[in-house]
């Protein structure tokens, strides 16, 4: 999932962002997200799911599957299950299943990534592509996965994060009417997401194009 189409009040989120608007969003936007955004997107999908393939634990849950583009990546042995609040996302993403045959999915479910229905512990990996900066809570997306997902399993996530200077500051700033409409969110900040004071980052690299995205891995600490 991406934050297509969707803006967020940074004083005031859940004014700006609620499920029933990210629902509606990406019931007009499913027929043609491939396109829009699946080609600016593929390098940080492809990065994600290589990392998760080299994770220990054969189960994987994927928060925001949107129309399924990263599906096909994920190794065969591997166990995954796929949510996403828009059901018609999620019926591009069963169409892509069939016809693959990918039988290492083992499910694509409606759900809210803030409030899953899941067991504590379900799974060893836990991924989010381009979904970060569209839930009206982030921090709590990243308390939840972290409540599904085992001690010591992986939280990985692929979204835009603000840049503190340099370059890419000027290269974001330049580009942040064109990043707007396709949902990067100029002013996403990591801290969004987690409390650095209590969450220890294992690892942050920069995905094209332009080092615009960035895959964060932390460690679950349950």
């Amino acid at each position: 999932m991406s934050s297509i189409g969707l803006t967020q009040d940074r004083d005031h989120p859940r004014a700006a962002l609620d499920a029933a608007s990210v629902r509606d969003a990406y019931r007009r936007w499913a027929g043609v997200y491939d396109i829009v955004f699946g080609g600016v997107s593929a390098f940080g999908r492809r990065r994600a799911v290589a990392a998760v393939n080299l994770l220990p634990g054969p189960r994987v849950l994927e928060v925001g599957v949107g129309t399924g583009l990263a599906l096909e990546h994920y190794r065969a042995d591997l166990d995954v299950v796929g949510i996403d609040l828009s059901r018609e996302m999620l019926l591009k993403a069963q169409e892509k299943v069939a016809e693959q045959r990918m039988g290492n999915v083992r499910g694509l479910l409606e759900m809210d990534a803030e409030n899953m229905a899941f067991d504590t512990g379900s799974f060893d990996v836990a991924v989010a592509m381009f979904t970060a900066s569209v839930v009206p809570d982030a921090k709590k997306l990243f308390a939840e996965m972290s409540r599904v997902v085992r001690p010591g399993g992986h939280l990985l996530f692929v979204n835009h994060f603000a840049a503190e200077g340099g370059f890419r500051w000027w290269v974001e700033r330049s580009m942040s009417p064109l990043a707007r409409v396709l949902g990067w969110h100029p002013d996403f900040m990591l801290e969004d997401l987690l409390d650095p004071a209590t969450t220890r980052v294992e690892a942050r690299e920069p995905c094209p194009p332009a080092g615009l995205f960035t895959l964060v891995k932390v460690r679950n600490g349950g």
